[in-house]
């Protein structure tokens, strides 16, 4: 009997939208485990902590069908060839919503496959009603006070309406940092 694929979907989820919610669907059809791996990510000022980033794809997870797969979430912050081998995964799995996104993609599989060339990196395309939801175009919405509802699960739009009334009480912009007064002509 042929072992176990695992695959590993791998990103910063801050939000976790249908985008990602359909990426991983897809791939439980091709995996029999799919790790979703959260990344930490520091440099990118996340507007959710990795602890909150973790338990929204947990709970947006476990109200989608996913066929057969189990699926693990976890938080890390180390290089993805090293979690690809510590999770035992052969697969890395990435969305690609446009064009734009190969290249970058492109790049970033043939250096890991360079860093390990047992683990192949599988693109999965995204929907035709998924292929322009990005994580910060649903943040910049929300802190416009857009409805993203569309975009990501009620779980995780009440979690971002939450997040941006409380940054406007403390009179911080989306990068944490306190909103500029306005001048006097």
């Amino acid at each position: 009997m042929a072992r176990p694929l695992t695959g590993l979907y791998p990103g910063t989820f801050d939000p976790i939208t249908l985008g990602h919610l359909d990426i991983i669907h897809r791939a439980t059809r091709v995996v029999d485990r799919l790790v979703i791996a959260v990344a930490r990510n520091v440099g990118k000022e996340p507007l959710f902590s990795t602890d909150e980033r973790v338990e929204m794809v947990r709970e947006d997870v476990a109200h989608i069908e996913v066929n057969s797969a189990e699926i693990e979430v976890l938080a890390f912050d180390n290089l993805l060839m090293h979690l690809a081998e510590q999770v035992g995964a052969r697969v890395i799995i990435r969305g690609l919503r446009a064009v734009s996104d190969f290249e970058y993609e492109f790049q970033m599989a043939s250096m890991n496959a360079r860093l390990n060339p047992r683990v192949e990196t599988v693109f999965l395309t995204a929907s035709e009603r998924q292929q322009f939801i990005a994580s910060r175009f649903v943040k910049e919405i929300a802190m416009l006070g857009g409805d993203v509802s569309s975009f990501v699960s009620p779980r995780v739009a009440v979690r971002i309406s939450e997040r941006f009334a409380g940054r406007k009480r403390s009179g911080k912009t989306a990068g944490g940092r306190k909103a500029a007064k306005p001048r006097k002509a």
